[in-house]
């Protein structure tokens, strides 16, 4: 069987994680989120992949090239307009000639998520739709179901009721296509690939694999910490770099080659520290950590539950926690981020002037590529600063800020 991973979309809605970088190629655990996702369709016997590319499509291809490294076969195709859902499966049309596993390249896949979908098929022959229960199903497509057949789905609903919602995961046969040349337009202007199924319900049954699995549709930047915080949970000490005397190492963790931790430095939590990456001497590192290549954490700096992209200097004196910070980055000494409101408040973030409730209690800053900070500057809970922007010493940060800003 053959998988098909839809990843062509920008992910306008990471704001500027993705001004520079495809989605999945967002760092989670010390990879790339897409990376996790072939790795589990392999573990569950899935050895040929199909990546639909799209945004900056030869970053993904350049870092995958034919798969052999992650020992899968991988080849790509291009959705050259963003039309849809549907659109996009219909790239696959004479590729996919037989039963294919299709998922969103946007949502933490588990392996135990996928052999439940393979079996559901294998026992039904039916179309097969992951479903997740959730709280709060207004973003997502709620889905209604009797017994295990599928019977309705309503895409985004925006209705704060209890799931089961559409989880981006299905097995489709190869029909779907049949189905895609009929399905119509939707209201936002998309091909949407659940008419494309409802198509099919007109004519047979749509079978509903209910999973509880860990699930998490990565359409927000606190989305990408939540996925980093359940990865980072399952990895396994390798230590190939340098760690010098004096440093004190109290959970799992990754080193790299050709990195090095410094004297007097103290790890604690499960971190990730990629290649020739500099920390210390006398730094914090705590909680769920990646510290990306060739990034440096000096002299009296702490870092606490964040993904540090490449080349970032985080030197002296500084505190980051709960925090996404973009690569080529540097934080003058003394720079501060806030991550837990004053009230102990779930934290808000306002981006492209829609405001969001993160549901997480404490988040840093979402930060771009190539912003530097003066020293002694503060950045508040839930800041969004976009790529190449310059924070003044002394000055405060909050709210959204533009790209290429000036703050003083």
């Amino acid at each position: 069987m053959k998988a098909l991973v839809l990843a062509a979309g920008q992910g306008v809605r990471m704001g500027p994680l993705t001004e520079n970088m495809p989605k999945p190629m967002l760092p989670v655990a010390g990879r790339p989120f897409l990376e996790h996702t072939i790795l589990a369709l392999k573990e569950a016997g899935i050895k040929e992949v199909c990546i639909l590319t799209g945004y900056q499509g030869n970053t993904i291809k350049d870092h995958f090239k034919d798969g052999e490294a992650l020992g899968v076969r991988i080849s790509y195709l291009v959705q050259p307009k963003m039309l849809g859902t549907a659109h996009a499966v219909s790239m696959a049309i004479g590729y996919m000639d037989q039963p294919f596993l299709c998922m969103n390249g946007d949502v933490v896949v588990t392996t135990g998520l996928l052999e439940g979908m393979i079996s559901k098929f294998e026992e039904t022959g039916n179309t097969v739709m992951t479903l997740i229960g959730v709280q709060d199903a207004s973003r997502f497509g709620l889905v209604t179901i009797k017994g295990d057949t599928v019977k309705d789905i309503v895409e985004k609903s925006g209705v704060p009721v209890k799931g089961p919602i559409n989880a981006g995961t299905y097995l489709f046969k190869p029909n779907i296509f049949n189905a895609i040349e009929k399905t119509p337009i939707s209201p936002r202007g998309e091909y949407e690939i659940t008419n494309s199924i409802k198509v099919l319900m007109e004519k047979e049954t749509v079978s509903a694999f209910v999973s509880d699995e860990k699930w998490i549709d990565i359409g927000s930047p606190w989305d990408l910490l939540n996925a980093h915080e359940i990865f980072m949970d399952r990895i396994v000490t390798d230590i190939q770099g340098e760690v010098q005397e004096n440093v004190h190492i109290h959970g799992e963790l990754i080193l790299k080659k050709g990195a090095v931790i410094r004297s007097g430095t103290y790890l604690e939590g499960n971190v990730v520290i990629d290649e020739g990456a500099v920390i210390g001497p006398n730094s914090y590192i705590r909680g769920s950590t990646y510290i990306g290549k060739g990034s440096r954490v000096g002299a009296a700096s702490e870092v606490k539950n964040s993904i540090i992209m490449d080349k970032t200097h985080i030197p002296h004196h500084n505190y980051v926690g709960d925090s996404i910070i973009g690569s080529r980055c540097n934080l003058g000494s003394g720079t501060k981020v806030a991550n837990l409101r004053l009230d102990d408040g779930m934290v808000p973030v306002t981006l492209k002037g829609k405001r969001y409730d993160t549901g997480r209690r404490k988040l840093g800053v979402i930060m771009g590529d190539d912003v530097k900070t003066g020293i002694n500057s503060t950045l508040d809970v839930g800041t969004i600063i976009f790529s190449g922007t310059r924070i003044g010493p002394g000055a405060h940060a909050a709210g959204t800020i533009g790209k290429n800003s000036r703050v003083h």
